[in-house]
């Protein structure tokens, strides 16, 4: 590889992280709007046009406030958790299908599916390194509930792996030139978006920061930057998982502007759900993983396999 190209590689890695954190910035503004509109208020409206430039403000606040080092805390961990922890939501993006140049690899829905999973050990690491009991309860639960529905988003997501053979995400793509897999593969495409949205420890499935229990949860002794990049790193993830639900079950055509009215759209459904639904009991959100999605993705998973081979069947 050419020295240029790297250089090149770099800068738009760069570019695609600044574009990311702006819109993650736009998407704390949505959800307040959103939110806002559900409980019949209107939200930021003062700052700037219609409330505009308030993530900025925002930003300027969390990260010039005074920053609080608990004096129990393991500092070196409990000081370097919420960056790692936005290094890893940064470096998902580099995943992202491109047309043009950068990482655009053959193994990228395996490079998701493995960086995803190191962003467990941040959360874990940013509860137990406060020496609080609140976050050490905090961490333990997400980590639980990440990790279980882990296991029904890989075996949900092998179901579409199975019809495109391929871990290359832009494969998804090409095979819906036609037509989508949400309307192949509805039932699963659900499953997917709710496995989602606890993987993402988002409400209904907020337990790793349940205010009315736990007080913040895992990031309860965390302020200023700290707090800020755990914040960061949690609406990065959203955006992130609102594109792959596009590119696995929406046409994913990234190279075209529908493209982006599908993850704004996709990114609503996440804020929609938060402004509907109340909390759900942590027991049943570990028999929804357990009982009801493993089993019922494992025979999607069977059927899948089956259509496929019966196809190759049929070819040869």
């Amino acid at each position: 590889m050419m020295f240029k190209d790297l250089i090149l590689y770099f800068f738009s890695t760069i570019i695609l992280f600044i574009c990311v954190l702006v819109g993650v910035a736009f998407l704390t503004l949505m959800e307040r709007k959103v939110l806002g509109y559900i409980q019949l208020r209107k939200g930021p409206n003062k700052l700037g046009f219609v409330g505009l430039l308030q993530p900025f403000s925002d930003a300027i606040k969390l990260f010039s406030k005074e920053q609080t080092y608990p004096y129990m805390s393991n500092f070196n961990l409990y000081y370097f958790s919420p960056v790692v922890n936005l290094f890893l939501a940064l470096l998902l993006w580099v995943s992202m299908p491109f047309i043009t140049t950068n990482f655009s690899f053959n193994l990228s829905i395996l490079f998701f599916l493995s960086v995803s999973s190191l962003g467990v050990y941040t959360i874990m690491l940013a509860g137990w390194s406060s020496n609080s009991n609140y976050a050490m309860l905090g961490s333990m639960r997400a980590v639980a509930q990440s990790i279980s529905y882990e296991v029904s988003l890989v075996l949900i997501l092998l179901s579409f792996l199975f019809l495109i053979s391929s871990l290359n995400m832009i494969d998804l793509m090409k095979y819906q030139e036609n037509v989508w897999f949400i309307f192949l593969m509805l039932p699963l495409s659900l499953m997917w978006f709710v496995s989602s949205l606890a993987e993402t420890n988002r409400t209904p499935f907020d337990f790793a920061e349940g205010e009315s229990e736990l007080v913040s949860g895992f990031n309860v002794e965390y302020s200023s930057g700290s707090f800020a990049m755990i914040f960061l790193a949690e609406y990065a993830n959203i955006l992130f998982m609102s594109m792959i639900c596009v590119m696995m079950f929406l046409g994913g055509d990234v190279i075209s502007w529908m493209f982006f009215i599908k993850l704004v759209f996709m990114s609503f459904l996440w804020l929609w759900v938060r402004g509907t639904l109340p909390r759900y009991r942590y027991d049943k959100l570990m028999y929804l993983a357990w009982k009801s999605y493993l089993p019922v993705s494992l025979n999607f998973l069977i059927i899948y396999f089956s259509l496929k081979l019966f196809l190759m069947i049929l070819v040869l």
